[in-house]
């Protein structure tokens, strides 16, 4: 079968299985994996070549780990350091060690039982994250642990992946374990020092072109040159995207290349995953299917043992407990990269590594269908009640409470306004000198477009109290305020009109407090004039006001009309004619005052 046909293959059984899971429970991993199954060389055999699916697919595990390269920035790693490396570091060592004895006892190689424990010691990020959200348990103690231990085991994969060569080695008469040891050294150096000497200003040359689609290209051409540097050296290709996105976790550019890659992330895992459902062998798992059900029950009971010494330790509250050991005791996707990469590394046997996918890929069928019990036994103590307590600083700091989206000439004055009174505001822009600049003054800035609806979320908008919509360009602030509207009713809306039909098109979409960018700049202008030619400031500042009050109550009076011309006509009309009525009622009153002897 051509590559279109395998083309539609794979989207057809995407688009049927994964939905199907998702409905049932399972999870949309679970639906690739299901999808996989079926369409694989061991069942209805549309696909035949599972490896050569595997290795290009495993472009989606190099995106994901750029991304998760991009979250670790400095800082955050610093203040969690006590519960990603401590208490992450116990799971995977723990976890590894044991079962790893466990393999050791049964009969195989050091080295192979260090994959095998290794492999089973993973969890599922990604249904841990969907069973945690659709509780509301993200911001609870134990959503907030595993999310630190995941992230542990995130990092620890890396290491293990550059070491896999190393191990096979040991399994071989012939040596160069140390030359390999040099050549992971030396690539990560270049890495490292090329990256801080030439990413950063490539991509703000590339931004400053101000061509989205470009800098998507721009940010794909990084994770496949970091991938495929590695890859030609013979390391694991998801080592340099780790790295790359480590290098720019602290840059401006952050959250326009979590925006861009994104997509294609969840389309090539989506891909691993039905490539890794093809891959099980189940010639292999039928024939020794004690074996897989045993490694099943084995490696979920250590690992529940592990857990639950763990979550009395850190402590996780009493009703959190089940589910906080469930989905860390569960297998993991990483399990399947790393049973992958052994087994072409030769650290592993084919054989035993279907047998090890296919236990994994038991526990995570298994685990979203135990979450259910779980929660109707705890009586539904699980979900979030409210404001929950945070542990050892584990949650982010929260979003700035303004979003400014454009700071250019309008938006500066909001910005330095709020700076100067001690109020944060996140911004949102596009020019890559501007955002260097603003980054000196510890401002959050975001690069991108802020019509995009992922960024605006990236950005916070979900949890700020005011977004300032100061953009320049009309089209781009109306399709800002309509995204407001839409995705976040809550989010009130400031914005800037450069004219009057601007000013009546935020007011259709509901945005209550506008002001015209000329017309504070106008006032203030006649207000110097009238000084210069005599009139006393505080005379010349009420009557700017007045004339301020008047023009803005006008304008709210003819918006309903706005599309009848002819009433438009005669209530500006009637606008003047106040106007006039206003000044004469105040030139009156002012005679008045001066023949009583006030003065002006």
């Amino acid at each position: 079968m051509n590559w279109l046909g395998n083309s539609l293959v794979f989207l057809a059984a995407a688009v049927l299985a994964v939905p199907l899971a998702r409905a049932l429970g399972l999870g949309s991993i679970v639906g690739y994996l299901i999808a996989g199954v079926v369409i694989g060389p061991h069942v209805l055999q549309l696909v035949g070549d599972a490896e050569t699916v595997l290795r290009f697919a495993e472009f989606g595990v190099v995106l994901m780990l750029f991304l998760v390269g991009l979250d670790l920035e400095p800082r955050r790693l610093w203040s969690l350091r006590a519960p990603i490396f401590g208490w992450g570091g116990a799971q995977v060592l723990g976890c590894t060690a044991l079962l790893g004895a466990a393999a050791w006892a049964l009969g195989v190689s050091p080295a192979t039982a260090l994959v095998v424990g290794f492999g089973l010691a993973m969890s599922s990020t990604a249904i841990s994250l969907v069973v945690l959200g659709e509780r509301n348990m993200l911001p609870t103690t134990s959503g907030q642990s595993v999310i630190s231990i995941s992230l542990f085991q995130d990092i620890m994969s890396i290491p293990f992946l550059a070491v896999l060569p190393l191990l096979a080695a040991q399994q071989a008469p012939a040596g160069g374990g140390g030359k390999q040891a040099l050549l992971v050294l030396g690539a990560i150096v270049a890495v490292v020092l090329g990256g801080r000497l030439l990413l950063r200003p490539a991509l703000r040359g590339i931004a400053n072109t101000r061509s989205t689609e470009i800098f998507t290209a721009a940010a794909l051409l990084l994770v496949v040159a970091l991938a495929s540097l590695m890859d030609a050296l013979g390391l694991s290709m998801a080592l340099g995207a780790f790295l790359g996105g480590v290098l720019l976790a602290d840059s401006e550019y952050r959250r326009e290349l979590e925006t861009d890659l994104e997509p294609f992330k969840g389309l090539f895992m989506g891909l691993f995953f039905i490539a890794v459902g093809m891959s099980v062998d189940f010639g292999v798992v039928l024939a020794r299917w004690p074996l897989v059900f045993g490694v099943v029950l084995g490696f979920l009971l250590v690992k529940v043992a592990v857990m639950l010494v763990i979550a009395r330790a850190m402590p996780v509250p009493l009703a959190e407990r089940p589910v906080f050991v469930l989905m860390l005791a569960q297998g993991g996707e990483f399990g399947f990269v790393v049973f992958q990469a052994a087994t072409q590394a030769g650290a592993i046997e084919p054989a035993l590594a279907s047998v090890m996918v296919a236990a994994v890929a038991l526990s995570m069928l298994l685990s979203p269908l135990l979450v259910g019990p779980i929660d109707r036994y705890a009586g539904g103590r699980l979900a979030a009640r409210g404001k929950p307590p945070t542990p050892d600083g584990l949650a982010e700091p929260q979003d700035a409470p303004i979003i400014i989206a454009g700071f250019g000439r309008y938006g500066q004055i909001v910005g330095r306004l709020l700076y100067a009174n001690g109020l944060k505001a996140t911004v949102l822009e596009h020019d890559a000198e501007q955002i260097d600049f603003l980054r000196r003054f510890d401002f959050t800035v975001y690069y991108g477009d802020a019509t995009r609806l992922d960024l605006l979320r990236t950005a916070g908008a979900a949890s700020a109290k005011v977004l300032v919509l100061a953009i320049d360009d009309t089209e781009q602030s109306l399709k800002v305020a309509d995204l407001a509207r839409e995705h976040f009713p809550d989010l009130t809306v400031v914005a800037r009109a450069r004219n009057v039909q601007h000013w009546y098109q935020l007011r259709d979409r509901g945005v209550a407090h506008i002001e015209r960018e000329t017309l504070d700049a106008s006032l203030m202008s006649a207000r110097s004039v009238l000084e210069l030619l005599g009139w006393q400031p505080h005379r010349a500042r009420t009557l700017a006001m007045r004339f301020r009050r008047h023009n803005i109550d006008q304008l709210e009076a003819m918006w309903p009309h706005r599309k009848d011309q002819a009433r438009l006509v005669s209530m500006a009309r009637a606008g003047r004619q106040q106007l006039e009525e206003l000044f004469a009622q105040d030139r009156a009153n002012r005679e008045e005052r001066r023949r009583e002897g006030w003065g002006e």
